[in-house]
């Protein structure tokens, strides 16, 4: 049996039984629909305009007014952490994306073809790795400008080298296993290959690197916000969040860039051992 019929048989099983009983993934599961919850009508529920000057006191503490407390220009924080998640959650998932998709596209052409359009396909991987995401994200503001746009362009091409490293790798396996031989015999086309049987084998370990990638898109995006070459101010983008908040922390008033840093950690723990956990299974039921 493939892995691929595993993946559309016993993993979602597994899966389905190992969840019920580990704790860590149903935290994690629902810290992740918090996430996403918040991401999609955050905007729509916060209790004051994230944008609006003085609604409480400057470095005001949490109180019942203000559940997060206020930041250095009296904005009530946790107006502006559910305004900003939009931006903060769905720019990695569009690096996520745009990255895996094109990642295993190359990596699924790369291993079918072999010969020369692998060595080609390989050697451009190989330069496109050897430069830094975060490298390749300025090189991008730089050109384009300030925003968010520039730095998800760059690093979904950064990023593009890891999925399609791993995936090729785990393509030439697939492809030199019998059943593949046997379907080539029986006259089975190349694309009907290519989508029934050789993604859906490859999918476990695509979702556990996706997973993987969106804890390092997160993290790099909130880093390029920080340094004010991504999302801008009045944005109130995570990342922007705690940078404006550095000077608050000399002060004693942290929760301006406190509180932004834990959401943060806290999603991409969250995602991490998600994608931890179906990997396990996946390589359980392939055993």
């Amino acid at each position: 049996m493939s892995v691929g019929q595993l993946a559309g048989g016993r993993v979602p099983r597994a899966a389905r039984h190992a969840a019920r009983r580990d704790v860590l993934f149903i935290a994690a599961a629902a810290v992740m629909a918090v996430v996403v919850l918040v991401s999609l009508i955050g905007p729509f529920l916060a209790p004051y305009d994230p944008n609006q000057l003085y609604v409480g006191p400057v470095s005001g503490r949490p109180s019942a007014a203000h559940l997060l407390g206020t930041d250095d220009l009296g904005r009530d924080i946790l107006s502006r952490m559910l305004a900003g998640s939009p931006t903060s959650v769905f720019a990695p998932v569009v690096v996520v994306i745009l990255a895996t998709s094109l990642g295993s596209v190359v990596a699924v052409v790369s291993a079918w073809f072999g010969g020369w359009v692998d060595a080609v396909l390989t050697r451009i991987i190989e330069v496109i790795f050897a430069i830094p995401g975060l490298v390749l994200a300025v090189l991008a503001v730089s050109m384009f400008g300030k925003g968010v746009i520039a730095p998800v362009i760059a690093l979904s091409i950064a990023y593009l080298p890891v999925v399609s490293r791993l995936v090729r790798i785990g393509a030439r396996t697939e492809l030199g296993k019998p059943y593949m031989a046997a379907l080539r015999i029986q006259g089975v086309g190349s694309l009907a290959i290519c989508f029934r049987h050789l993604v859906p084998a490859l999918l476990p370990a695509i979702l556990a690197q996706a997973a993987i990638g969106f804890g390092y898109a997160m993290l790099d995006l909130a880093a390029i916000s920080f340094l004010g070459l991504g999302a801008q101010p009045p944005s109130s983008d995570w990342g922007v969040m705690i940078s404006s908040g550095q000077p608050s922390l000399l002060a004693g008033a942290p929760e301006q860039s406190v509180f932004p840093s834990l959401m943060v950690v806290l999603t991409v723990l969250a995602v991490n051992i998600l994608g931890a956990r179906v990997t396990e299974w996946a390589e359980a039921a392939d055993r």
